[in-house]
This record gives C-alpha cells, sequence and structure tokens, in this order.
C-alpha cells in the first residue's frame, strides 16, 4: 500500500480522529492492530501518564511520562482531549500532537472507554468518528474472556457485569460493528475509515480546486 493519500494529489485532507471502544473481550484490540498494521495514515495516539515508566517503555513512544503537578497543569490550561485517574495514576491525552497530526491529514486512533469518548467530543467533535465493536451475544462474550486465559474466573464475572453498562452507551456512537467474523469486522472498520477520509468536509482547498476544474476548458 502506498503511504501517499490519495486524496492528496487534487487537494489536501484533514486528519480524523477515529475511536474504538467496547467491552472487553469484543475485539477492539484485534481490530486496532489489524488496521494500524496496514494503513500508514493511521497512527495510535500516546497518552500521558503519571505512573512510572515500565522496563523497555520509550518516552513520547509508549507514553508520555509526567509528574503529577505537570498533570495538573494540563488540566487547568485544558491540554487534554480527555482524562481520568486509573487507581492512583493519572492519564490524558495531550491536545497538541493529536492537532498537529490531523492538520498534517494524519489520522490518529483512540482506544478510549465511553467517558474518554464523550470527553474528546466535548472537545473536538467535527474531528471525531466513533465505532463501536459489539460481540455477537454475551455468550460469545463470555467464551472469548475465558479463552484468553488472562483471568480468573472471578475477574471474567467482573469483566462480565461491566459489558452490559458498557453496552449501554451505544447510541453515543456514530457506527456499530458487531464483531461476529474478525475479517468482516475488521472490513466493516477499514469501509468507515475510507468513507470518512472523503468527506466532503475534511477536503482542504476543494472549493478552489472545484473552481479552476469548472473554469477550464
Amino acid at each position: 500500500m502506498s503511504d501517499t493519500d490519495p486524496q492528496a494529489t487534487a487537494v489536501s485532507r484533514r486528519g480524523l480522529m477515529l475511536v474504538l471502544s467496547s467491552p472487553s473481550g469484543a475485539g477492539k484490540s484485534t481490530i486496532s492492530r489489524a488496521i494500524l498494521d496496514t494503513d500508514p495514515l493511521l497512527t495510535m495516539s500516546v497518552s500521558a501518564t503519571t505512573r512510572a515508566p515500565r522496563p523497555g517503555e520509550v518516552d513520547g513512544e509508549d507514553y508520555y511520562f509526567i509528574d503529577v503537578a505537570r498533570y495538573h497543569e494540563m488540566v487547568a490550561a485544558s491540554e487534554f482531549l480527555e482524562h481520568a485517574q486509573v487507581f492512583d495514576n493519572f492519564y490524558g491525552t495531550p491536545r497538541a500532537p493529536v492537532e498537529a497530526a490531523l492538520a498534517d491529514g494524519r489520522d490518529v486512533l483512540f482506544d478510549v472507554d465511553w467517558q474518554g469518548t464523550q470527553q474528546i467530543a466535548e472537545n473536538a467533535r467535527e474531528d471525531l468518528v466513533r465505532i463501536f465493536i459489539l460481540p455477537p451475544s454475551q455468550a460469545e462474550l463470555e467464551r472469548r474472556l475465558f479463552a484468553r486465559a488472562q483471568d480468573s474466573e472471578e475477574v471474567v464475572r467482573k469483566r462480565m457485569a461491566k459489558a452490559a453498562d458498557e453496552m449501554s452507551h451505544y447510541a453515543e456512537y456514530d457506527y456499530i460493528v458487531v464483531n461476529d467474523e474478525l475479517d468482516t469486522s475488521i472490513a466493516q472498520v477499514r469501509a468507515i475509515l475510507t468513507a470518512e477520509r472523503l468527506k466532503r468536509d475534511r477536503q482542504v482547498g476543494l472549493r478552489d480546486f472545484v473552481g479552476e476544474l469548472c473554469a477550464e476548458r
């Protein structure tokens, strides 16, 4: 695949923010990896965190590692698109790198829950495309969680209980993908991304381009 946006040959394009949300086990992470691995115009958002780096983590690639004082400064200055406290640590998505990517015609993928999505929508609705991934059934979701063999039965039960609350927010999203067959779901997300990239409002300089086309004889 070319790493050049085909639309760039005619007009430039403003990037978009693609949010994928789902209950744990519905396939969001697998779909995200598949899209990222094959689309050079799409990058993963990098969050800031106050937790200490883990072995092998690189500042600016895995996370932006900041202290608590800096985190609160950024919150006060509205420098996050979304932010939250998770246990004893703080996390947030810095606005500046995302806006720079969008202005450069690159798209940014977010792996956030419905609460984070609500915050992003409040801060940057026009650039946002929201997709919610649903499992085909409760039974299949439970089967997938157990098949991962990552969690105890108690943890799986807690995830299942939380899933109902998460799925109740489906109406806040622009698109719904029921992940029954993985390859089909990946293709559907790619189709959504392609369609959103071609929206008229994302085409920068389109009016002048069409004007020139109409003036040609």
